[in-house]
C-alpha cells in the first residue's frame, strides 16, 4: 500500500444548522473553485428546492477543490439524524471528517450521532469550531465538549489528538486561537493538508469502486458516485457491476457486464470529463444501464475481482402507508395517480435513499414506506408531489420490536430543547405526559435554559409544533435515536374530535359563520368538498357530521334592518408535517400538487359507522 500525497478525501460532518454548506462554500470561493460569476446566492451546495426553502441538506454532495497543488475532495453531508443514511454510506470515501460544532451550542445529539459513524470507522477527526462571532459564543468550552464526546464514543488516542480551528463561515475568517488577529478562512485547508492522512492505494490491482451515491443523467443515464479504493478506470474500459448478497454465505450476482462511457471529476459545483481514475479519486462513472447503492464496480474475472460488503444502515423507526387518491377530486390535480405509477417512483427511491425501505401490503393499491423519522418520510412525500403525484398517507406509526425474553419494545430518542428559561416548566409538563424523562438541565447567563430528555418516539410525533406555541416560537429541538427500550404503554394522541364534510359540493360564508363557533375551521368560503373531508377540529373529544354548503334562504320580504355582517376567523392552514401528525388511525392525508386534504379512510357516513362498531366489538 502506498500514500498518494497529492490527495485528501474529507467529509464534513456536523449538527444541523452548524455551518457545514456555509463552510463548503467559504473554502471553494478560498481556493477558487467558483467560475466567475457562478456563485450569487448562499448555500450553493445547497441545489434541491426543497434544501434551500427548509435551509437544510437532505442529500449528500461531493466537490472538489485545488489547495496548494494537492486535490481536495470535499463531502458535504446532512446534519439531521433523519438523513442519517446518507452519511453512513458516503464515510467509506473519505480519510478524515471535519467535525464541525456551533461554538455557542457546543455538540449536539446529533453531533454525537453522526460522529459516532467516524469513530467506528477509525476516521481522523479536526475540529473546527464554528460561529465564534456569536453573542454568548464558549468556543473553548465547545473543545472541551467534543474532547468528552470523542471520549464517551470510544475514540482511540490519535482521534482524540484531535487538531483545532476556529472560525467564522458566514464572514469567512478564521484563526488558530479564539484571541489571535483574524486570517484567512484557508487555515482550514492548512489544516486539512498538515493532519488528514493522505489515501492509501494499492498499485497494479484490478480496478474496484463501491457505489456510495448515485444519479441519474437525461443525457449520460445512471452515474455511479464513489471513492476508486484500488486500480485504474479508463473510458472505454469493461467493468462488472456486482451486487453483494445480504447473506454473508452467498456470493455476490453479477448484474451486467458494461463499458465506461465516462469519468466525470468534480470542481465547485460542477463534472468534468476525465480521461482516466486513479485509486483515491472521487468520481463519477457512466454506462451501466442499472445501478443501485452499495454495488461493487469491478473487472469482469471473478478471479481478480475485490468485492465490497452490504451496505449496512440503522434500521428505520417510523412506517406509514401511501397508497392510491380513491376520493372524489382524484385525477382532477396531479399528473401520476396509479397505483403502478406510486409504485415505480417508490422503487426508483430505494435506490438512492439507503434507509428506506418499501414493503408490499394485503392490499394491492397500498405500500408500506419504512423510514427514519417525520422529516425522512415528509421529504418524499413532498418531493413526489411537487413531481405530480397525487396520493394519501396514514399517520406515521412507530416499528415496534422484541427483546430476548419475547417482550414489547420501542425505540426511544435522546432530546435537546434550548429555549428561554421562563417556558421550561410547561416544557417539562408536556414531555412528562408523552412519557419523557428529563435526564439533564442546565442554564446560562442570557437567561436561557437547555433541558436533555429521552423519550419514546411515539411521544415526539407532533410535538414540535406544540413546542412553538409553548415557547412562542423561541425553542430549538434536536433528537436523535437512542436505542429500543421497555414499550410505554398506550398513550392517546389528539384530544379533540373532528368536524367532518356531510355532503359534496362547495363551502359557504354563511354555513362557515355558523359553523366556527363548533371549532376550529380548517378551510374557508367558496372551497370545493366533498363527503367524508375534515374540515375543522371540534371543541369536544367525538366527531360530528355537519353540513358547511348551506346557503342563506332567500325571501321577497326585505328585513327591517341590514344584513348581519359575517366575520370569520381564518381557517388553520396545516404544513404536511403538522397535517401528518394530526390525522388519527382512521383518518389518511390526501397529497396533491395544489392541495392537502384531511378526510377520513371510508369517506360513506354509513360504512363509516359499520367500520367502527366493527373496531369496538374486536
Amino acid at each position: 500500500m502506498t500514500a498518494r500525497t497529492d490527495a485528501r478525501n474529507v467529509a464534513i460532518v456536523a449538527h444541523v444548522d452548524h455551518g457545514k454548506t456555509t463552510l463548503v462554500d467559504a473554502l471553494l470561493a478560498e481556493a477558487g473553485a467558483f467560475r466567475r460569476g457562478e456563485v450569487s446566492r448562499e448555500r450553493a451546495m445547497d441545489s434541491g428546492d426543497l434544501e434551500r426553502e427548509r435551509g437544510i441538506t437532505i442529500t449528500s454532495k461531493p466537490t472538489a477543490l485545488t489547495y496548494k497543488d494537492t486535490r481536495i475532495n470535499l463531502v458535504d453531508t446532512p446534519g439531521h439524524a433523519d438523513f442519517g443514511g446518507e452519511v453512513e454510506r458516503v464515510l467509506n470515501m473519505v480519510d478524515a471528517v471535519l467535525l464541525l460544532v456551533d461554538a455557542f451550542e457546543g455538540p449536539m445529539p446529533q453531533t454525537r450521532f453522526v460522529t459516532e459513524k467516524a469513530i467506528k470507522r477509525g476516521l481522523k477527526v479536526l475540529l473546527v469550531v464554528n460561529k465564534v462571532d456569536r453573542d454568548g459564543a464558549q468556543p473553548h468550552q465547545a473543545v472541551d465538549d467534543c474532547f468528552d464526546l470523542l471520549v464517551s464514543l470510544g475514540a482511540d488516542e490519535d482521534q482524540l489528538e484531535f487538531p483545532v480551528v476556529y472560525c467564522s463561515a458566514r464572514d469567512r475568517y478564521a484563526m488558530a486561537d479564539p484571541a489571535d488577529a483574524q486570517g484567512p478562512i484557508s487555515l482550514v485547508l492548512d489544516m486539512v493538508l498538515e493532519h488528514a492522512p493522505p489515501p492509501e492505494v494499492a498499485g497494479g490491482t484490478a480496478p474496484s469502486m463501491w457505489v456510495s451515491t448515485l444519479h441519474h443523467d437525461a443525457f449520460l443515464g445512471f452515474l455511479a458516485i464513489g471513492r476508486l479504493h484500488q486500480g485504474r478506470v479508463e473510458v472505454g474500459d469493461r467493468l462488472a457491476l456486482c451486487r453483494p448478497s445480504r447473506d454473508p454465505d452467498a456470493e455476490p450476482e453479477t448484474r451486467e457486464v458494461f463499458r465506461v462511457s465516462k469519468v466525470l471529476g468534480f470542481q465547485g459545483l460542477r463534472r468534468f470529463e476525465l480521461g482516466s481514475a486513479e485509486a483515491g479519486d472521487i468520481v463519477a462513472i457512466a454506462g451501466m444501464s442499472e445501478l443501485s447503492v452499495g454495488d461493487t464496480l469491478t473487472v469482469e474475472d471473478p478471479a481478480q475481482r475485490h468485492m465490497f460488503p452490504a451496505l449496512e444502515v440503522d434500521p428505520p423507526t417510523l412506517a406509514m402507508r401511501f397508497r392510491i387518491n380513491d376520493g372524489p377530486f382524484a385525477g382532477t390535480e396531479g399528473k401520476w395517480v396509479t397505483s403502478r405509477k406510486i409504485r415505480e417512483r417508490l422503487g426508483r427511491e430505494t435506490l438512492s435513499n439507503v434507509a428506506l425501505q418499501v414493503n408490499d401490503t394485503d392490499e394491492s393499491d397500498e405500500f408500506e414506506v419504512r423510514g427514519r423519522g417525520e422529516l425522512h418520510l415528509s421529504v418524499l412525500i413532498e418531493t413526489m408531489r411537487r413531481e405530480g403525484y397525487e396520493l394519501c398517507v396514514s399517520r406515521p406509526r412507530v416499528l415496534f420490536g422484541q427483546d430476548e425474553q419475547g417482550n414489547r419494545t420501542e425505540p426511544y430518542e435522546n432530546v435537546s430543547i434550548d429555549l428561554d428559561s421562563s417556558y421550561t416548566g410547561a416544557v417539562i409538563d408536556k414531555l412528562s405526559r408523552r412519557g419523557g424523562v428529563l435526564g439533564n438541565m442546565s442554564e446560562t447567563p442570557d437567561g436561557r435554559a437547555r433541558l436533555e430528555f429521552s423519550i419514546p418516539t411515539r411521544g415526539l410525533i407532533g410535538y414540535r409544533s406544540e413546542l412553538m406555541t409553548d415557547t412562542r416560537g423561541t425553542a430549538t429541538m434536536s433528537s436523535v435515536f437512542d436505542h429500543y427500550g421497555p414499550y410505554n404503554g398506550p398513550r392517546k394522541t389528539r384530544q379533540n374530535g373532528v368536524l367532518i364534510v356531510m355532503d359534496r359540493g362547495e363551502t359557504t360564508a354563511y354555513s362557515l359563520f355558523r359553523l366556527q363557533d363548533r371549532g376550529a375551521l380548517m378551510i374557508g368560503p367558496q372551497t370545493p368538498v366533498y363527503p367524508g373531508l375534515v374540515m375543522g377540529v371540534h371543541n369536544r373529544d367525538n366527531d360530528i357530521v355537519v353540513n358547511p354548503c348551506a346557503g342563506k334562504k332567500l325571501t321577497n320580504v326585505r328585513a327591517s334592518g341590514a344584513d348581519e355582517k359575517l366575520i370569520l376567523t381564518p381557517p388553520r392552514q396545516l404544513s404536511l408535517e403538522q397535517a401528518m401528525t394530526f390525522i388519527e388511525d382512521d383518518e389518511l392525508l390526501e397529497v396533491t400538487p395544489v392541495a392537502l386534504r384531511v378526510r377520513k379512510r371510508y369517506l360513506d357516513h354509513n360504512e363509516r359507522k359499520r367500520m367502527e362498531k366493527r373496531a369496538a366489538e374486536a
